[in-house]
């Protein structure tokens, strides 16, 4: 079993030096290495998974989240910004502010995912988790109404599990990823039907 990522002490790393330097959107993901594509499309998530009725947001988020996708499976070690959004950054003065800040709630995160049950995050189940993953994630930036909490959720547990090897995050994951399915079929059968019952009453109304 590996040692756990120990998010803190990455976090302080790339955000230590001269206050006044700043950290660029480049800078960070390149700091995360192999764990950079999940930590970007979590960022992403976030906003889905916590309801705010905004509307098409799991669009607009799901859309660069399929964009990351397409560069991991392309092999990119790293994922590549365009230069107008890598380029940007936060000093590192207000980053180590934060850091201080939510100490306490990172060292919880890190206590509660952690690296256990690995097989179901290695070997072909990793291969299959990330199918489910890229799965999620097209249903999520899908133009259907109703259907982006439980892939937002299922993704989000995904990541943990990526990130720390944690097959307990996997599993929930999965578990997400079935009410997903379930959820979206049925969605999709009541559309068609409205659709179908709409154009039964137009008709009715034109042939009346």
């Amino acid at each position: 079993m590996k040692d756990n990522f120990g998010l803190y002490e990455a976090l302080d790393r790339m955000f230590s030096g001269s206050s006044d330097s700043v950290l660029t959107l480049d800078e960070f993901l390149a700091g995360l290495q192999g764990r950079s594509y999940a930590f970007a499309i979590l960022a992403l998530d976030v906003p889905n998974v916590i309801p705010t009725g905004i509307p098409w947001l799991s669009t607009v988020t799901g859309v660069p989240m399929l964009f990351l996708l397409a560069q991991f499976f392309a092999g990119r070690p790293v994922p590549s910004l365009p230069k107008t959004i890598g380029r940007r950054g936060l000093s590192r003065g207000k980053l180590q502010n934060f850091l201080g800040r939510a100490r306490r709630y990172i060292r919880w995160l890190e206590d509660t995912v952690h690296a256990r049950y690995e097989w179901w995050v290695t070997g072909t189940p990793r291969q299959l988790l990330l199918a489910a993953w890229s799965f999620n994630t097209l249903i999520l930036a899908l133009p259907i109404p109703f259907d982006n909490l439980f892939p937002a959720i299922a993704i989000m547990f995904f990541c943990f599990a990526l990130i720390e090897d944690d097959g307990v995050m996997a599993i929930f994951g999965w578990l997400l990823t079935i009410v997903t399915a379930i959820w979206t079929v049925f969605l999709l059968m009541v559309g068609h039907a409205a659709i179908m019952a709409a154009i039964s009453t137009l008709r009715d109304i034109i042939l009346s």
